[in-house]
């Protein structure tokens, strides 16, 4: 019979005075932002970067470049495997919606963009870093990542997540600092100049799982590629909007200004033939303060949550689910 999993999905508004709720993974970008005693200036400054960006994209009938403003919501969406009403929190990423000051209308964005999980912090952070514990090359163990891809394809396809959201999810990630992207003639007037490369990385095979397919793209007046992630039978190019497009691109640049700087805040732009590198030198720092060294010690502890909450506890109920025909 088929084990029967409930989901249930909330949302927070992300504003300048929002506060991480206990269950938010605070590796999360946005979370790690909204602490210290300038979580508020932090705050102001990141929302203030992500609408000039949306606005220096969205230019037509834009003359004074302040038309648009971009509000985000911070969804969750927890699962319970073993029918007590004792939910996990699956997953948690952010909703873009685009207010329009011209005409007054708010209009619908793309949910994803910043993507969390307790159990990828589980399988990057704590299965991945003890199985190569001591050994001299790297590898993964099989069926690697096969658990975390079947339970976010079921709470995507869950009723909770159909009934609020119309279209699948769009994340946008940093590129694999491993791998090396090649600049192609393919040009998308929002997305920008395609990138490709021929070696996909452990995120782009781990997102696989997910049922995600992944494209590159340096959106105009960005300085390196992103990597697009979006559902395997969905057409980014032509499934969304330029609005929602922009929302993404304006949204999650922002954080990797701030995330990763020597990357998305280098003082050049990605060549014909470009690896990102997070020891480049020549890059500007933002007005946002982010502690990348915490950010990585807690995605440890928080693997180590989730298999202590999650992982152990179901594991005979998440196993058999996992092996179901």
């Amino acid at each position: 019979m088929t084990t029967q999993f409930k989901c249930q999905v909330h949302t927070l508004e992300f504003d300048e005075n929002y506060e991480p709720a206990s269950s938010t993974r605070l590796t999360t970008n946005f979370a790690n932002l909204a602490r210290g005693e300038n979580r508020k200036q932090n705050l102001q400054n990141a929302i203030n970067m992500i609408d000039n960006r949306f606005n220096d994209l969205a230019n037509w009938d834009n003359p004074n470049g302040d038309r648009y403003s971009v509000k985000l919501d911070i969804v969750s969406i927890d699962i319970d495997v073993a029918g007590k009403g004792e939910f996990f929190s699956g997953l948690e990423w952010l909703k873009t919606s685009v207010i329009d000051h011209k005409t007054g209308k708010t209009i619908d964005g793309i949910i994803g963009n910043s993507f969390s999980s307790f159990v990828r912090d589980y399988d990057f952070s704590v299965l991945l870093r003890g199985y190569n514990e001591g050994k001299s090359e790297f590898s993964v163990p099989a069926g690697y990542g096969d658990l975390h891809g079947k339970l976010f394809k079921l709470m995507v396809n869950s009723p909770e997540y159909q009934a609020q959201f119309k279209k699948p999810p769009v994340l946008c990630l940093s590129v694999a600092t491993t791998r090396t992207y090649h600049r192609t003639t393919n040009a998308h007037p929002i997305l920008g100049v395609e990138y490709v490369q021929n070696d996909y990385s452990l995120t782009d095979e781990y997102f696989a799982k997910m049922g995600l397919k992944v494209r590159y793209f340096m959106p105009p007046n960005s300085v390196a590629p992103y990597a697009f992630y979006f559902d395997e039978n969905a057409d980014l190019l032509n499934d969304y909007t330029n609005l929602e497009l922009i929302s993404t691109i304006a949204t999650m640049e922002a954080f990797q200004k701030i995330y990763r700087p020597e990357i998305y805040n280098a003082n050049s732009v990605a060549g014909q033939v470009y690896k990102g590198s997070l020891t480049y030198q020549d890059y500007s720092l933002t007005q946002v303060e982010y502690d990348r060294v915490e950010r990585t010690e807690l995605a440890i502890k928080q693997g180590k949550l989730a298999e202590e909450q999650f992982i152990k506890p179901y594991k005979e109920i998440l196993d058999a689910w996992l092996n179901e025909k």
